[in-house]
């Protein structure tokens, strides 16, 4: 592994079960999430999908570029940029940016990324481990 090389790509498909699903299990019943109607009449235009819920797309491609070692010790810091909609394809993506030595071992720094299909990030982040 080294700098510029690409992560695996995930494409995921936003639905309005799909947020609720999220929604009963974070127990966060917003209804700025969960409510279309309610979600209608905000700033948004619709109901919203959870930051968090976008955190976990990032989390799900970390682990599958890096299996164990992504949970074991690894560090994100990301930030939500935009709101996911019930109809939108969300594709992550992510990109080594450094691999270095540390005891042995390789620090790798990461970016990653959930765009959705209009080109709008939705989340992004950087990403720190040992593998």
């Amino acid at each position: 592994m080294e700098a510029g090389d690409k992560l695996p790509t995930l494409v995921k498909d936003v639905s309005t079960p799909s947020i609720t699903e999220y929604a009963k299990a974070s127990g966060d019943m917003n209804p700025l999430h969960v409510d279309e109607k309610y979600g209608a009449t905000t700033q948004f235009g619709s109901n919203i999908a959870h930051g968090m819920f976008m955190f976990g797309y990032l989390s799900e491609l970390l682990t599958l570029a890096f299996g164990a070692d992504w949970a074991a010790n690894a560090q994100i810091r990301s930030r939500f940029r935009h709101p996911a909609r019930p109809g939108d394809r969300v594709t992550v993506t992510g990109e080594v940016k450094s691999v270095m030595d540390e005891g042995g071992r390789a620090r790798v720094r990461c970016t990653v990324e959930c765009r959705i299909q209009d080109g709008n990030v939705v989340a992004a982040g950087d990403a720190s481990l040992l593998v």
